[in-house]
């Protein structure tokens, strides 16, 4: 964008859809579940103690997120923005279809016991890129703002503070198991995990209040 060159744009493509398609063995995406795994460790025969696969709330977040900053800055025109949309759009339905009644997501996406409670930085990261999607007119409002809405309240009311600490980060880590326990007064080992996806997930909500 700075240079006006589509080599950079080219590039990112190229290492996109490497990691997608190629990484691990057939690549890091599972077009069938919507989602993707950490990395090639995590790709099958590898399975969560439910025999799902092991899909990392907060590592899907950072691929979540990372669509919307691509998004923001490519060329209507760009080349492969249509296939970045393609696959935005399929991760949010699969988000959609897992979140927690509480308005949380586990840190195992496909095994809620594995770990399973509340946890923020996947949590805040979803946010973030739903809002976005729906304040863009990418993500069907009627279908996705309810789902914000519950996570940002739950959000905002069960894991902050009164003093401004963030309950529910789960610590330093590639997998469920990592950072354990995860809970309202536990402190992770680098607390900015959560701080600052919190901080994108309330900035995108405030801007979406806006349009509302």
């Amino acid at each position: 964008v700075l240079e006006n060159d589509n080599r950079y744009f080219e590039k990112a493509w190229q290492m996109y859809a490497h990691t997608r398609n190629v990484q691990g063995g057939k690549g890091l995406w599972n077009p069938a579940d919507g989602l993707w795994w950490r990395d090639a460790a995590f790709c099958p025969p590898y399975k969560e103690p439910n025999g799902e696969d092991c899909y990392w709330s907060r590592g899907n977040g950072w691929v979540y997120a990372t669509y919307v900053r691509v998004l923001d800055i490519l060329p209507a025109k760009e080349a492969h923005r249509k296939a970045y949309l393609k696959d935005f759009k399929a991760m949010s339905a699969a988000l959609k279809a897992v979140q927690r009644e509480d308005g949380f997501w586990n840190v195992s996406l496909h095994d809620p016991n594995h770990f399973g409670g509340k946890e923020t930085t996947g949590t805040a990261l979803f946010v973030y890129g739903m809002a976005w999607g729906i304040r863009h007119g990418i993500l069907p409002e009627k279908e996705y703002l309810p789902v914000i809405t519950k996570a940002w309240n739950a959000l905002a009311t069960q894991a902050v503070h009164e003093n401004g600490f963030l309950g529910f980060v789960q610590g330093t880590g590639k997998e469920p198991k990592d950072g354990q326990p995860v809970t309202y007064d536990s402190m992770p080992d680098f607390e900015d995990y959560g701080l600052g996806c919190f901080l994108l997930a309330g900035s995108e909500i405030y801007k979406l209040d806006a349009t509302l």
